[in-house]
């Protein structure tokens, strides 16, 4: 693996676990969240186990920030209002 996806992977997990404290929410709120064990929420944060996109893409929705942001492909943290989802039926 490249410098670079490892770089992003690490800026990854801080910012999973960042955005979860900001919220003051703990792991097992986020891991209810995704319907997972604590357990292994707990694992993505440490960077013991690769994040799913699907996961990504969730705690994206409920931080409301972008995928680029979690995944450390920009910096700006913005909220994006709830209107700005794409919501397919």
């Amino acid at each position: 693996m490249s410098f670079v996806i490892v770089n992003l992977v690490i800026i990854m997990n801080l910012r999973i676990r960042d955005m979860r404290e900001d919220a003051d929410l703990t792991q097992q709120q986020v891991a209810e969240y995704l319907m997972c064990d604590q357990s292994l929420y707990s694992k993505y944060e440490r960077g013991e186990r690769p994040v799913p996109l699907e996961t990504i893409v969730k705690l994206a929705h409920l931080y409301k920030t972008s995928v680029d942001y979690l995944v450390g492909l920009t910096n700006k943290k913005h909220l994006i209002e709830e209107y700005e989802y794409l919501h397919i039926t």
